[in-house]
C-alpha cells in the first residue's frame, strides 16, 4: 500500500534504515534465486527514497559484498528507445535488432540495477515495465541468475518523476529508504569521513535532508574540507565551499557549530587515550555541556561516536583504554538512556563482557534490560 510521508510524498514498502534495506534486498534475491531453480518467475525490486540518501550506494555495496555481476543504467538519460530495446541491423537479408552494450551476455548472478526508473519518461517507462515482466524485451533477455533492481524518487509534486501504474507497481517487492543518523556515522567512520562533518551531523540530523543538502552532498562538502585542520580559522573559505553544495540554512548551521561547538565535541580517541580523564575528559565535559539545559545532543553526538570507535575492525583496547570507557560511561551528567544505548551497542562483544565486570556498569546494564 502506498504511504503518505511528509510533504505529502508518496511512499511504498516499509520505511527501513539502511541495514535493513539491505537485509531486505538480499533475502528476496535469495529467494529470487530459489524461484528460478525451480522454474518459477523472479520479482524484481524497487528502493524507495529522496534524492542524494544512497539508494544506488547500497545496490553496488551489495552486489560487491555478495560478488555478484553488476549493471547499471540511468533511463532517464535516454533519448529513444533504441537505447533500450537495441538498434536494428540487416543480417543474412533479414532486420533484427541488436541488444544495447549494457546488457549482460553471461550466466549470473548478477543484479541490474534501473537507477532513479521514474524519470524516465513514459514511453521508457512502459518498455521497463515488459522487462520487469518477463526479464527479457523484443531483442534480449537477461541471462539466467540475473535480477532486476530499480530504484525511485518518491512521487509529491517537487519531483520530476513519471507516475507509475498499478500495472507496475505490482510487478515488483517494494520498500523505502529512510536516513538514520547513526547508521549514516557508522558508514562514515568506516570511509575515513572528516570527523567533524559526523559530528555535525550527529549534533543536527534534522539538517541533513533538504532540497540540495542530502547525505551525498554533505560526503562532498566533507571531503572538501578534510585538507582545512583550522576550519575557524578559515571561515570565508569554508562557507564558500558550503554554498556550493548545500542550503543555506545548512552551510549557515555548519558556521555555527564551527564557532560555538566543535570544540566541545571531545574525540573517542581523547577519551580511550588520555592519562587524566579528571581533567582531560570529564571537567572538560562539564563545562561544556552544563549550561541552562544540559546539552544532551552534544553528550550523544560524543556517545555515537565513541560506539562506533569501540566497534571498529581490529580494535582491542588496553586496560587504561578500557578503564578510561568506564569512566566516561559512569559520568554522573551522562543521562541514563545514553548510557545503556551505548551498552546495548556494544552487545555481544568480548568489549562488553569486559565492561561488565565493573559491579557499576553491570548494574546500570541489568536495570535497563
Amino acid at each position: 500500500m502506498a504511504k503518505q510521508a511528509q510533504h505529502d510524498y508518496i511512499y511504498y514498502g516499509t520505511r527501513a534504515k539502511a541495514g535493513e534495506v539491505s537485509d531486505f534486498v538480499q533475502h528476496v534475491l535469495a529467494a529470487n534465486l530459489r524461484a528460478e531453480a525451480r522454474g518459477q518467475r523472479k520479482t524484481p525490486i524497487c528502493i524507495w527514497g529522496r534524492h542524494g540518501i544512497g539508494k544506488t550506494e547500497i545496490v553496488q555495496s551489495l552486489a560487491q559484498e555478495l560478488n555478484y555481476a553488476f549493471r547499471y543504467i540511468a533511463p532517464a538519460q535516454f533519448e529513444e528507445m533504441g537505447d533500450l530495446v537495441g538498434m536494428p541491423a540487416i543480417e543474412n537479408g533479414r532486420t533484427v535488432f541488436r541488444a544495447p552494450e549494457w546488457v549482460p551476455e553471461s550466466e549470473g548472478p548478477g543484479i541490474l540495477l534501473i537507477d532513479d526508473a521514474n524519470r524516465a519518461d513514459d514511453r521508457i517507462l512502459r518498455g521497463i515495465m515488459q522487462l520487469l515482466q518477463n526479464f527479457e524485451l523484443v531483442s534480449w533477455k537477461l541471462p539466467p541468475k540475473w535480477q532486476i533492481i530499480l530504484t525511485a524518487n518518491p512521487d509529491g509534486g517537487d519531483y520530476s518523476v513519471t507516475p507509475m501504474d498499478d500495472a507496475m507497481i505490482t510487478r515488483m517487492m517494494h520498500i523505502t529508504l529512510e536516513f538514520d543518523p547513526q547508521e549514516w556515522a557508522r558508514w562514515a567512520e568506516r570511509n575515513k569521513i572528516d570527523h567533524r562533518g559526523i559530528s555535525f551531523v550527529l549534533t543536527y540530523p534534522e539538517m541533513v535532508t533538504g532540497i540540495r543538502t542530502t547525505p551525498r552532498t554533505l560526503v562532498q562538502f566533507f571531503e572538501n574540507i578534510a585538507a582545512i585542520d583550522n576550519l575557524g580559522a578559515n571561515l570565508g573559505l569554508v562557507r564558500s565551499l558550503a554554498d556550493s553544495c548545500l542550503d543555506d540554512n545548512t552551510a549557515t548551521a555548519f558556521i555555527a557549530f564551527v564557532n560555538q561547538e566543535l570544540r566541545a565535541l571531545i574525540t573517542p580517541e581523547q577519551i580511550c587515550d588520555t592519562a587524566d580523564f579528571q581533567a582531560e575528559v570529564r571537567r572538560p565535559l562539564e563545562r561544556i555541556v552544563q549550561q541552562r539545559a544540559l546539552r544532551v545532543d552534544i553528550l550523544a553526538t560524543i556517545a555515537t561516536r565513541l560506539a562506533n570507535f569501540l566497534l571498529a575492525d581490529g580494535f582491542n583496547p588496553t586496560t587504561n583504554q578500557l578503564k578510561n570507557v568506564a569512566e566516561f560511561l559512569k559520568l554522573s551528567l551522562l543521562p541514563n538512556d545514553l548510557r545503556l544505548t551505548l551498552l546495548q551497542d556494544l552487545a555481544g562483544t568480548d568489549l562488553l563482557t569486559r565492561l561488565l565486570e565493573d559491579q557499576e556498569i553491570s548494574q546500570i546494564f541489568l536495570d535497563g534490560m
